[in-house]
């Protein structure tokens, strides 16, 4: 089973979507550790997005595209890393028609990796790397879109669990301390809306 740039239009679709109507929710979490634009930052970029043309024959100028979406749009530090997560899987499937499911766990670690370059983040710090991080380590050498799904529901849900009680450890939410206690990572949220709109 494979992912391909059609597959990749229709998931820029529904991302599009899920982003938009979560906006105002997301936007109240970031408000509570942030900036409270977080909505306006993935929908406006995810719309930008769904309005390009992307190639047919290159998955990986497909993501570039999706990337440079982004970076059209969003000035904030949460777009500038999703765009520069999807510039990493852009490099990844540079030339290619299509990858199999098994390599989405390497290109979710190739993103992880290049934002924590960018943004000088660690893992541990409860941000939407570690989210990202358990997403690929949850689908390793999974190879059905069902399983993978299933899989990945199960991971973000868990990490958000797991770092909700921590106290926030990177970008404007660190000054929070351990008013972040008890609070969920809107960039780790985020991911989890995201999700839900793939899969829905």
């Amino acid at each position: 089973m494979t992912l391909d740039c059609h597959d990749l239009v229709r998931a820029t679709r529904r991302l599009a979507a899920a982003t938009a109507a979560a906006k105002d929710t997301l936007n109240a979490q970031d408000g509570k550790l942030g900036d409270g634009d977080l909505g306006i930052t993935l929908a406006n970029g995810w719309a930008e997005a769904d309005s390009a043309e992307l190639p047919t024959d290159d998955l990986g100028r497909a993501f570039m595209v999706l990337s440079k979406a982004f970076q059209r749009v969003s000035a904030s530090s949460y777009g500038t890393l999703l765009a520069t997560g999807l510039m990493a899987a852009a490099r990844a499937a540079k030339g290619r028609e299509s990858i199999e499911m098994t390599e989405i766990s390497g290109l979710l670690a190739a993103a992880r990796d290049a934002m924590m370059a960018r943004g000088r983040g660690e893992l541990g710090q409860k941000s939407v790397l570690d989210v990202l991080d358990a997403l690929a380590a949850a689908t390793a050498d999974l190879a059905e879109r069902e399983e993978i799904a299933r899989a990945a529901r199960i991971s973000v849900d868990r990490t958000l669990e797991g770092f909700r009680q921590r106290p926030a450890g990177l970008g404007r939410a660190r000054m929070y301390g351990d008013a972040s206690i008890g609070l969920d990572d809107p960039g780790m949220l985020a991911v989890k809306i995201m999700l839900d709109g793939l899969m829905a």
